[in-house]
């Protein structure tokens, strides 16, 4: 029995570690107005190497564009220009927030933002959840041999 009592606190053990080191994805569908003659901005702090995907679609009554541009943590502007989607995927290389600006100034219309971005982290150039997947192997190959050796009588 006590046997048994070992067994699984261990394996609740190994749970907990498990939910404790996993931050795989961050992924967001989001939905929002941007009035007329308003600016709606999202931000997203981000590390580098990670690997991040934006999309987003605008819909309105007559118009179906924004103008969209983001802002760089240096100041950088990347500028979308009018847009009614878009798919846009990039490797971070400065640590920072990065700001996504929807603006519907120059219309009295309002427009529904479908907003879904991705954000991948990355560990010494291999995604966050394969790294992980190979500690955690290694953690549970190391319990068995333990497990093993101290089994053996001499």
């Amino acid at each position: 029995m006590i046997h048994y009592k070992k067994s699984l606190i261990r394996f609740l053990l190994l749970i907990v570690m498990f939910f404790t080191f996993i931050q795989l994805v961050e992924a967001t569908v989001t939905n929002f107005t941007v009035y007329g003659g308003e600016e709606v901005t999202k931000s997203l702090n981000l590390a580098i190497d990670d690997h991040v995907l934006i999309r987003f679609t605008i819909v309105g009554q007559s118009d179906h564009t924004l103008y969209f541009f983001m802002t760089y943590p240096n100041g950088t502007v990347w500028d979308f220009g009018k847009t009614g989607d878009a798919y846009y995927s990039f490797v971070c290389n400065l640590e920072g927030e990065y700001v996504l600006h929807f603006s519907n100034v120059g219309s009295s219309e309002d427009k529904l933002v479908t907003l879904d971005y991705e954000v991948e982290h990355y560990i010494f150039g291999m995604p966050q959840m394969f790294f992980l997947t190979i500690i955690i192997v290694l953690v549970c190959i190391a319990a068995v041999a333990a497990f093993v050796l101290m089994g053996k009588q001499h």
